[in-house]
């Protein structure tokens, strides 16, 4: 996975977006946002599962990868403002807008920002709330990086990330991974954390009316699959898939499962 051939945005604050655009075959946009401390090359194997269906737009989230990283506190809200800011730069009234993880959050708080923008949602491995205890949990992890560096982290992240088998099976993909997480900014790490400590989505998901697909790993424990299962409920004919035996970053994991809910969500 490479960052070549990416270009740059300026956000309405001045921030620099480091952004990637896959041109495809018929009218599809597909913009996709990655998961805390990736960057844009979390999607290639998803993009190439997509076999040129759709134009694809991924980027660096501000604080991450080739992007700015301007000094916190940060916001789910400014991240979705960042993603309307790129979509006026490369022309883009309306895309499916997606994420993983961290990126799933972003892309809820865009789609209540910015709902006429929005063509369809994907959400994988995420959730609209962390829960009552996220604020302190993740100032935890944020200080725990801070004290002891990101490489304290990287055990407790890959049996997070990935499951058992396909660690063993696919080294390579799992030491990219890491290595694109221990490259992060640890200031702008820490103030990621605590974005998401703060991020509550639950009040926008009722009032969304564009398609919607829901994938969770079985076996995720970052963002568990009663998770998921909430914003099935609460998002008016969405559609979910526990997928078995998966775990949280499943754009890595079963790319091509992900391709087929941004296909589903292109039909």
């Amino acid at each position: 996975m490479s960052n070549a051939g990416s270009d740059f945005a300026t956000a309405r604050d001045g921030a620099r977006l480091s952004y990637r655009l896959v041109p495809g075959s018929g009218s599809g946009r597909i913009v996709l946002v990655h998961s805390l401390a990736m960057d844009k090359t979390f999607w290639d194997a998803t993009v190439k599962a997509l076999e040129g269906t759709a134009s694809v737009l991924t980027f660096d989230c501000r604080g991450h990868g080739r992007s700015d990283k301007p000094e916190g506190p940060y916001s789910v809200e400014q991240f979705a403002d960042d993603i309307a800011d790129l979509m006026d730069h490369v022309g883009w009234p309306s895309a499916i807008v997606a994420g993983a993880s961290m990126g799933g959050c972003v892309s809820l708080a865009f789609a209540g920002r910015h709902s006429g923008r929005v063509a369809g949602l994907g959400l994988f491995d995420t959730t609209a709330w962390y829960g009552e205890n996220a604020p302190a949990a993740w100032a935890e992890r944020a200080e725990k990086a801070r004290n002891e560096g990101l490489s304290a982290l990287v055990g407790f992240q890959k049996t997070r990330w990935f499951g058992d088998a396909f660690r063993e099976a696919n080294p390579a993909v799992v030491d990219q991974a890491v290595g694109v997480f221990l490259a992060n900014d640890l200031p702008a790490y820490a103030a990621t954390c605590a974005m998401l400590g703060a991020a509550d989505l639950r009040a926008f998901l009722p009032g969304f009316t564009f398609p919607c697909e829901i994938r969770v790993g079985s076996q995720d424990y970052a963002t568990p699959p009663d998770m998921a299962r909430y914003l099935a409920d609460n998002i008016r004919g969405a559609r979910i898939e526990v997928m078995d035996g998966v775990r949280h970053f499943s754009p890595l994991e079963v790319p091509e499962r992900i391709a087929a809910a941004l296909k589903d969500l292109l039909a």
